[in-house]
């Protein structure tokens, strides 16, 4: 089996692969203070509820925006399931031409995903991670990575609307169904929910224009993951497929392509 980790900045999630299936999946929060030891014990009681054996366990691969937790992971796998995981950074085998001013500069997650889409829908393609941060990233039909757009998640929004004003609240991110409000909460339900999902309508625009014109004017595909991915899909038009475990696959995907 494989076990595989994507550490984002708000989350780790985490995958079991048999036979290139995947079988099991977990979300748990990202703790840089956490111990190797204590992420060892918290999965092996995530295997034994789900009835699984560690011991089955013959590789481990890894892609992390927070490099602090890197090396924890690392003596996590070697402890634990005595495996010296794989790391998705420089050097790996994807398949993918970086064509980034700098390619290290990459999010490790956002190679994973692209790795991803391409094998499972093909390109050109806009992939929509919508995380602690949301971002667009462009691939070719030749599997280039074109390059994408960053900006702020929904939930950073949400937090910064709360913590840098005197009077607004903390709001639970839900469509309120209207944009003229009658109270503060649904106000900023409003403004951070629709206002996200105006975004992503634009950039979408913009990115399938600009993907059209370097690809021959083939049809661009929109997949939309991460945690907010199914509320933003339902009130856009632009999102084609969404895929909340698309960078867990692209991580199965990196491993095959990598292992000896």
């Amino acid at each position: 089996m494989l076990l595989a980790f994507d550490v984002g900045n708000t989350n780790i999630v985490l995958g079991v692969f048999k036979d290139g299936e995947l079988v099991q999946n977990w979300r748990m929060e990202t703790m840089v203070s956490r111990s190797a030891d204590e992420y060892g014990m918290m999965i092996n009681q995530l295997f034994a509820y789900e009835g699984l054996d560690p011991v089955e366990v013959d590789d481990v691969i890894v892609s992390t925006v927070v490099p602090s937790v890197l090396y924890t992971l690392q003596h996590m796998s070697t402890k634990y399931f005595n495996s010296r995981a794989l790391i998705v950074g420089p050097g790996i085998k994807t398949g993918l031409i970086v064509k980034y001013d700098n390619p290290s500069q990459v999010g490790a997650d956002r190679i994973v995903n692209a790795v991803a889409a391409l094998t499972k829908y093909g390109g050109p393609a806009v992939i929509i991670d919508l995380g602690t941060a949301t971002t667009f990233c462009a691939v070719s039909d030749k599997w280039e990575y074109l390059g994408g757009s960053i900006a702020p998640g929904l939930k950073i929004s949400s937090e910064a609307l709360f913590e840098k004003t005197a009077k607004l609240p903390r709001v639970e991110l839900d469509e309120p169904g209207r944009t003229i409000c009658k109270n503060t909460s649904e106000s900023m339900q409003a403004g951070l929910v629709y206002g996200h999902m105006g975004m992503i309508e634009y950039m979408c625009g913009k990115m399938k224009q600009e993907l059209s014109d370097c690809c021959d004017g083939k049809p661009v595909k929109v997949i939309a993951t991460g945690g907010v991915a199914m509320m933003m899909a339902d009130g856009v038009n632009c999102i084609d497929h969404v895929d909340k475990l698309l960078t867990l696959e692209g991580l199965n995907f990196i491993y095959e392509k990598n292992r000896k």
